[in-house]
C-alpha cells in the first residue's frame, strides 16, 4: 500500500487530505509542522511527501531544502499544496526543489493526478537504476579481458 505524509498545519485540510487519500486506498500520515514532518520522514519513510508551503517554525521552503540535502531522503517525490497562487508562485516553487505543485483550494481530481504522476515517475526512475546497474553487472568482457581470464 502507498503511504502518504501530510505536512499541513491547518487541521481542517489535514482532515480533508486525509478523507480524499483515504478514499482512494493510500495509508495516510500526518504532521502539523515542519520539524514534525522532518522527524516523520525517517520514522514513517513514506512513498510520498504533501507539503505545505506556509507552515510555522519550518516553512515548506526550508522542508524540502533539507529533504534534498540529506542523501536518505534526497529522491522522495515532494507535492507542495499551498494557497500560494499568484503568478510566478508555481515556477518559484517548482525550481525550489519540489517535484509537483496544487494550489488551494485542492481538487479531488487534480490532486489524484498530480499523486499518480508523481508516484509513476518515481516508479520510471527506480526501473532504470535498476536496469542500470543490471546492465553493468552484465558488461560483455572484452576479448584482452577474456584471454586473460583464460590463463
Amino acid at each position: 500500500m502507498t503511504k502518504i505524509l501530510i505536512a499541513e498545519d491547518n487541521a481542517t485540510n489535514r482532515e480533508l487530505f486525509r478523507e480524499l487519500l483515504e478514499a482512494r486506498g493510500y495509508d495516510v500520515d500526518e504532521a502539523s509542522d515542519g520539524p514534525e514532518a522532518l522527524r516523520m520522514l525517517e520514522q514513517a519513510q513514506p512513498d510520498i511527501l504533501l507539503l505545505d508551503i506556509g507552515m510555522p517554525l519550518l516553512d515548506g521552503f526550508a522542508v524540502v531544502r533539507a529533504i534534498r540535502e540529506n542523501p536518505r531522503l534526497a529522491a522522495l517525490p515532494v507535492l507542495a499544496v499551498t494557497a500560494y497562487a499568484m503568478r510566478g508562485d508555481r515556477e518559484r516553487i517548482l525550481t525550489s526543489g519540489f517535484d509537483g505543485y496544487l494550489s488551494k483550494p485542492i481538487n479531488a481530481k487534480s490532486l489524484a493526478e498530480e499523486l499518480e504522476r508523481l508516484l509513476q515517475e518515481r516508479d520510471d526512475q527506480n526501473a532504470d537504476a535498476r536496469q542500470s546497474q543490471t546492465d553493468s553487472n552484465h558488461k560483455p568482457q572484452s576479448a584482452n579481458a577474456a584471454r586473460n581470464n583464460t590463463r
